[in-house]
This record gives structure tokens, C-alpha cells and sequence, in this order.
């Protein structure tokens, strides 16, 4: 796997993401911007769909969690600073029960820089996987 390009393409969805967030429904741009974020999404489960599901199977098995697996690009955080994570947002992510983790609320979330899979407890995160 080319993790720089794993990681470019992370980073462009999360900039486009940023760039909707900050319109307004009501701006002229608004659905030029969503449409290209829905492109980007759409390359990115297209180029790297199997390998992170791949990768996902594996942290599922890792956390013992049967939830099934969603496209990658549902486990994306919402911006690139991290900030939605510090925050607590319940927003980021995808919600996953664990065997290892009875009643523990978590979340897997997919990461630039580098490219890894987070599993965010409430007041903690765990590296689960590192592209390489």
C-alpha cells in the first residue's frame, strides 16, 4: 500500500470537508462543493476500499466487535486538526460494541497524518493501525 497516497487522499477529503462545513446551505458554492466531496469519496472507496476494509476486518477482530463494517470513508474524521476528537464530538466516526470493552461507548475513526485507525474511548484514543 502507498501510504503517502492514502494519506493525500485522506487530507483532500477532510480540506473539502472543512470547506463545506464552512458554508452555509443557503451560498451559491454549497452543492458545486458537496458534489465534489461525494467525487472524492467515491475515488477514495474506489482506490483504496478493499485494502481498508481489509484493514478494518482486522480491527474489528482485534477489538472483538461484530458490528458490521461500514466503506471506509464512514470511519473519516471531520477535519484534519483533530479538534472534533478532543472535543468529545459525537459525531466522528463509526459507534462499535466490543466484547474486549462490555458497555464501553467507542468509536474507530480513520486519520491523516500518517494515515491510521484511531479507537476513541471516552477520554482516550488508541492507535490501532498505522498505514506503512
Amino acid at each position: 500500500m502507498n501510504a503517502n497516497a492514502l494519506n493525500s487522499a485522506i487530507v483532500a477529503i477532510l480540506e473539502k470537508k472543512q470547506e463545506l462545513n464552512s458554508l452555509d446551505y443557503n451560498d451559491a458554492r454549497y452543492d458545486d462543493i458537496e458534489e465534489e466531496l461525494h467525487d472524492l469519496e467515491d475515488d477514495f472507496n474506489d482506490e483504496f476500499g478493499d485494502m481498508l476494509e481489509d484493514v478494518l476486518e482486522d480491527v474489528h477482530a482485534k477489538i472483538k466487535s461484530d458490528a458490521d463494517i461500514l466503506l471506509p470513508t464512514a470511519y473519516l474524521a471531520s477535519s484534519l486538526d483533530g479538534k472534533e476528537l478532543e472535543e468529545g464530538d459525537e459525531t466522528e466516526g463509526v459507534w462499535v460494541e466490543s466484547d474486549s470493552f462490555p458497555g464501553v461507548e467507542m468509536r474507530l475513526v480513520l486519520v491523516a497524518n500518517p494515515p491510521r485507525v484511531l479507537l476513541v474511548l471516552a477520554d482516550q484514543e488508541r492507535v490501532l493501525w498505522t498505514a506503512e
